[in-house]
């Protein structure tokens, strides 16, 4: 057993109708919905792929949490560490010092962004798609103790590029942290063996970036024992504020420490609001559609008006009526919803398996388009789809139900 009004308004769309015009107009009503559903799909899966490779780029470079002190360097910096991989939910911790610098080839001169890291615990900060890159063999193969006279350097692979040089090749770097002579102040300047390049993919990085090790660092930097901070990485990125707190309210004031989120706010806030300004945009392509639907269940009234009439003489009440009209409304938005949703799957897992769109790898760090289908996003899109079908039902509905039936039966 059904409702009457389910029967009725099933019976209204599989009848063929005295006019066809009605007919393709609910057509193009389930295809408009598909259609717009679809589009949604796809471009917020692609913007979340490209969301979650840029977090994991950016995540494998840089770490999950910083810890610094007011004031200046950290000079008990091994305790310290000890604090920071005893607080749960930190996998590892490791010091590190971070300068901006002038790099001098032969060829060229670059700023750059030094980071002196410790080699024995630099691989346990520093993961992802960029270690091996950032680390190639040999690099730090020496231990701290053994150091060579000469020691290496490793640069990003654009900034490599800009100075011209290659793996053997040699550069200087010129601090502002030299020695006071009877001239003035003197810039310090040493110079070190490129061992090798790495590349993320990212120009901001790729072209600013050089490593060497910690303690070249603190010679260069004349900072004795002492460390700029210490960066650690945590077993859950999204629990890094939590943990944050936790390690500053054991060490306590002058510490202070931020996490990725607040390092990238800039950068992840634009691509959210990107995301949001897009759904509003391609969920015209569905309000475009639902003002079909409002037309054919418009002309469907006006088709309609005599068994309207009828129905009502024979007792039905309006809340009925408008039942019956929004019942054929919410059919034709369900089914372009469900065939909008089972395109932009297809849609979704075709680009992700063939990547047939291919992108400029001279504009764009990757060569094809990322995509990344979050079930949250689907419930999402299609909730906002069905809403938007059942606002478009409601003033054809409301229209139906307050049809006087005697003038129904007199003019229909």
């Amino acid at each position: 057993m059904i409702p009457f009004e389910w029967f009725i308004g099933g019976r209204y769309l599989k009848a063929r109708q005295r006019h066809a015009f009605i007919s393709m107009i609910s057509v193009l009503s389930i295809a408009g919905v598909t259609v717009g559903v679809m589009a949604l799909i796809v471009v917020i899966a692609v913007m979340s792929g490209f969301e979650a490779d840029l977090k994991t780029r950016i995540l494998g470079i840089e770490s999950h949490l910083v810890l610094m002190q007011q004031g200046g360097a950290i000079t008990d910096y091994g305790r310290v560490v000890d604090v920071v991989r005893q607080t749960p939910g930190v996998e590892a911790a490791a010091p590190f010092i971070y300068a901006q610098v002038m790099l001098r080839s032969s060829h060229g001169v670059s700023g750059a962004v030094l980071r002196g890291v410790d080699p024995a615990s630099a691989d346990d900060v520093i993961r992802g798609i960029s270690l091996k890159a950032l680390k190639p063999e040999g690099a730090f193969a020496a231990s701290e103790d053994q150091a060579p006279s000469i020691p290496g350097i490793v640069l990003g692979r654009e900034l490599a590029r800009r100075l011209h040089v290659f793996k053997g090749d040699m550069v200087h770097i010129i601090t502002p942290s030299g020695m006071i002579s009877p001239i003035g102040h003197m810039p310090s300047l040493r110079r070190f063996e490129v061992k090798g390049t790495f590349e993320t993919g990212m120009y901001e990085y790729d072209g600013s970036m050089a490593y060497i090790r910690l303690k070249a660092a603190q010679d260069l930097m004349r900072m004795g024992d002492a460390v700029t901070g210490v960066e650690a990485r945590v077993a859950d990125i999204y629990q890094a504020r939590d943990i944050a707190g936790r390690i500053t309210s054991r060490l306590g004031p002058p510490f202070w420490i931020r996490d990725w989120m607040q390092m990238n706010h800039n950068l992840f806030s634009a691509l959210k609001l990107e995301k949001t300004v897009m759904f509003i945009i391609l969920a015209l392509i569905v309000l475009v559609a639902a003002f079909n639907i409002a037309s054919t269940l418009i002309m469907m009234v006006m088709e309609k008006t005599k068994d309207i009439a009828i129905l009502k003489a024979m007792g039905a009440t309006d809340r009925s009526i408008r039942k019956i009209f929004v019942f054929e409304g919410m059919v034709i938005g369900t089914l372009g919803t469900f065939f909008g949703v089972v395109i932009g799957f297809v849609m979704c897992f075709l680009l992700e398996k063939y990547k047939f769109i291919e992108l400029p790898g001279d504009v764009y760090y990757l060569t094809t388009l990322p995509v990344k289908l979050e079930m949250l996003d689907v419930a999402i899109i299609a909730a906002a789809a069905m809403m938007i079908c059942f606002l478009a039902t409601l003033y054809p509905a409301r229209q139906a139900a307050r049809l006087d039936p005697v003038e129904g039966i007199r003019y229909g």
